[in-house]
């Protein structure tokens, strides 16, 4: 795969890009030439810089393969799940469904304080589809980057919530739902009058209660956000170090590792919903 331990990381922990290069635009070759481009050119990073240099547009073509995958993965097993239940004895798959939808279920009811049909199915979908994304640190470190390398790619990350883009993608969904409901609840009078008077309800005190506010509104997204990638990531370093280490090492460290994650896992699936719900309560709480 890669030549050394800084581009075998290097090639773990970049992600395959896909972007714009704009005309003039010096391209290091492979075999150390540089080539200009003479126009505009969308094409694949080849390098860290070259995927930087494509700037805010460029697309993470690995995190939204395998996001959208998991995605379809999570809805064919619950369709295959509904349309073969029974009200007899229930097979493996229906077991596990309806135990996570009356987790998801309870969990919402305990947590959520408004009354809203979205929340629950909201809950779910993100309680398995950030499980499933995040399962994928479970598959061996070396063999989806190796095909992805032996098929010609540069680049390759396996797990989207070890991309802050995907995490980020996912906690900007549920800003918006935030603040959606606040001002479909408290309408837009209510929800400004909200941030300008809280904690402080005195007109003095506008300018102080709107910096705490509209600074606390912007946390609940990054919190959501890069607490899903630092563990995610840091999950996926350890696992890349470990794999640089010799082969009678690597299983001795390999495992307990992989173990650890049996709990990491669904827990930060776990943390994400369960943030989620009381986001949108505390959206939902009309003072």
């Amino acid at each position: 795969m890669a030549g050394n331990s800084q581009e075998y990381i290097s090639h773990h922990l970049t992600n395959l890009t896909y972007g714009k290069l704009p005309a003039g635009y010096v391209r290091k070759n492979a075999d150390g030439t540089e080539t200009e481009l003479t126009t505009d050119t969308w094409t694949m990073a080849t390098s860290g810089k070259e995927a930087q240099d494509m700037g805010f547009m460029a697309f993470h073509v690995d995190s939204l393969g395998w996001s959208l995958a998991m995605g379809i993965l999570f809805a064919w097993l619950f369709r295959k799940a509904a349309k073969s239940a029974t009200s007899g004895v229930p097979g493996k798959l229906q077991n596990v469904v309806e135990t996570v939808v009356e987790f998801v279920d309870n969990t919402v009811k305990e947590t959520f304080h408004g009354r809203n049909p979205l929340v629950a199915p909201l809950a779910l979908t993100i309680f398995v589809w950030v499980f499933l994304m995040n399962s994928l640190k479970w598959v061996p470190v070396d063999i989806i980057p190796g095909i992805a390398h032996a098929a010609g790619l540069p680049f390759f990350k396996i797990v989207p919530t070890a991309d802050p883009n995907g995490t980020l993608g996912l906690s900007l969904g549920v800003f918006l739902l935030i603040i959606f409901y606040s001002i479909k609840v408290k309408g837009v009078g209510g929800f400004a009058k909200e941030l300008s008077l809280t904690p402080f309800n005195h007109p003095i005190a506008i300018p102080f209660n709107l910096f705490l506010e509209v600074l606390g509104l912007l946390t609940k997204p990054l919190s959501l956000a890069l607490r899903l990638f630092g563990n995610m990531y840091a999950g996926e370093v350890v696992f890349i170090l470990i794999a640089l280490l010799p082969f009678y090492l690597q299983w001795v460290l390999n495992v307990p590792w992989a173990i650890f994650h049996i709990l990491v896992i669904p827990l930060q699936a776990f943390i994400f919903m369960v943030l989620t719900i009381v986001y949108l309560s505390q959206a939902h709480e009309d003072h």
